[in-house]
Order: C-alpha cells, then sequence, then structure tokens
C-alpha cells in the first residue's frame, strides 16, 4: 500500500504564499510612499505670488517676484559662502543646545527628586523663565561681547528652559507604584534614580529636548542677526538682505532657515519614535 502525499497543514502557507508576496516589503512600500498633500498648500501660496507679482497687482520692490528669489537661490547656492554660513549656524546650535540640555536634564531631575532643591531653586527659576530669552541679549554682549561665546551663551539658554520644564514634568510624573516597585528590589538612590526615574520619565525628557531643540534653531537665527560681528551664518544672510534691501536675499535667507529647521524637526522626530519604541503603540 503507497504511502498517502503529504498534504499541507491548513494553517502553513503555500510555497508560492510563502516567497511572494513577503510582508516586510508590503510594508516598506507603505512606509516610503510619500504624501504629496502637505504640498498643497505650498504650491497654491507659490501659484498665487507668482499670479499677483505677474499681473502687477502688487508693488514688486517688496513682493518679488518668485523668478527673482530663484535667481537669488541659484546664486548663492553656487557659493561657498553660503555653505560655510550654514555650518557655522549648525556649530553654534548643536553647542548651544548640547550645553543646555545636559544643564536642563541635570536641573530639572535635581528639581524634582529633591525637596530642598525644589524650595530653593524652583522659585528663581520658574522667575527666571518668564524673562524674555532676547532681553538678555544686552547683557549677554555687554558681559561676553557679540563673539562666538555670548551666541553659544544666549542658544545654551533658550534650550535649557524647555528642557528643565520636559524634565521636571517627567520625574515627578513618576507613580508611587514604581517607588514601591524600588524599595521591594532594594534599589539604592543612584539605582531608583537611573534604572527607575529616568527611564520612566524619558517621553517627556524627550519631549522637552525635541522643543529645546526648536527653540535652540530660532534662537540661532536671532543671536546671528542681532550679535553681528562677523558677518557668517544663515541670520547674516538675512541681515545682509535687509541691509542692502534685496528682498529677494531676505526670502531665500528665510526658506534656508525654514528648511534647516524642518529637517531638524523630523531627525528629532525619528530619533524619539527610535527610543521610545518600547512603549505601546498607542501611546505614541
Amino acid at each position: 500500500m503507497s504511502a498517502a502525499p503529504d498534504t499541507p497543514s491548513p494553517s502553513a502557507p503555500s510555497a508560492r504564499q510563502s516567497v511572494w508576496p513577503l510582508p516586510w516589503p508590503r510594508a516598506l512600500r507603505a512606509g516610503r510612499r510619500p504624501d504629496w498633500r502637505g504640498l498643497v498648500l505650498p504650491l497654491a501660496f507659490v501659484a498665487l505670488w507668482w499670479a499677483v507679482t505677474s499681473l502687477h497687482l502688487v508693488n514688486t520692490r517688496l513682493i518679488v517676484p518668485p523668478a527673482g528669489v530663484l535667481g537669488t537661490a541659484l546664486k548663492e547656492l553656487a557659493n561657498p559662502d553660503f555653505y560655510l554660513g550654514v555650518g557655522l549656524s549648525l556649530g553654534r546650535d548643536l553647542s548651544g543646545f548640547l550645553l543646555g540640555s545636559l544643564a536642563g536634564v541635570a536641573v530639572g531631575t535635581l528639581i524634582g527628586v529633591s525637596r530642598l532643591a525644589d524650595r530653593l531653586l524652583g522659585p528663581t527659576f520658574h522667575t527666571a523663565r518668564q524673562i524674555s530669552l532676547f532681553a538678555w541679549l544686552p547683557l549677554l554682549s555687554a558681559l561676553l561681547g557679540t563673539g562666538e561665546v555670548s551666541k553659544v551663551v544666549f542658544i545654551a539658554f533658550s534650550a535649557f528652559y524647555p528642557v528643565v520644564l520636559g524634565t521636571l514634568d517627567g520625574v515627578k510624573g513618576v507613580s508611587q507604584a514604581h517607588a514601591e516597585v524600588a524599595r521591594v528590589h532594594g534599589f539604592s538612590r543612584a539605582q531608583t534614580l537611573w534604572r527607575l526615574v529616568l527611564p520612566a520619565a524619558s517621553p517627556q525628557i524627550l519631549g522637552g529636548l525635541r522643543l529645546g531643540l526648536i527653540c535652540a534653531w530660532l534662537a540661532t537665527i536671532g543671536a546671528e542677526f542681532l550679535l553681528v560681528n562677523d558677518g557668517q551664518g544663515l541670520g547674516n544672510t538675512v541681515f545682509k538682505g535687509r541691509m542692502a534691501f534685496n528682498v529677494e536675499l531676505i526670502v531665500f535667507g528665510l526658506l534656508a532657515i525654514g528648511l534647516v529647521g524642518n529637517a531638524f524637526n523630523r531627525l528629532a522626530d525619528r530619533a524619539e519614535q527610535r527610543l521610545l519604541r518600547w512603549r505601546a503603540p498607542q501611546q505614541r
């Protein structure tokens, strides 16, 4: 009697199904599919801009045609000094953000875990953060001049406050149940901080860091615009355009600033998603 041929179980996929289509290419294709809906508003704005300038419905010395901005952009992008300015702006931004964020996480954690520190530092911090950041510029320029140090310190100030607030919110939000777990496992104070408090507060800390990165970029442009001394940086591009009444250069500088800031925001979003992928999807 011949043996019966093997029959695949109902739950097992066939050889053809197991090879194609694979689940990961489909997800990969879906993840890489661009969403063009975000371009609707910019394209509509450019179309309206072109129409009103072409029909001379506005003063084209103030509202310049898109072709003029495009020509200035091509000229600036072909100039190596433009990329030098971008590099200097990024260096100032990242240096100030690093200093401000490290200090912000440290101060926020200290105020959050220590009642004594909260009573000693809390009132001063909450009062100082009500002062407009740009109000510090005259004092910084008087003490440190208008060079790189004052710019980096100003950028660090701008990142410091949101990072402190995010860290403080996260640390104070650690539940009592987590503290009980630490007591049961016999954690020391250092172990409780590094293995319980900071991981539990990481979503708020990363949110504060992301906001601090945005504030640092805004402060970078503001510092370069207001503390002009070497004429290098994206903020100085707008300043040069204003001094020469070159509206095309001003608009190009604004577009470059916005695009770099948007790239920062996207990178921060990707980094936050990767660092917080341990959370449940519905909590993201």
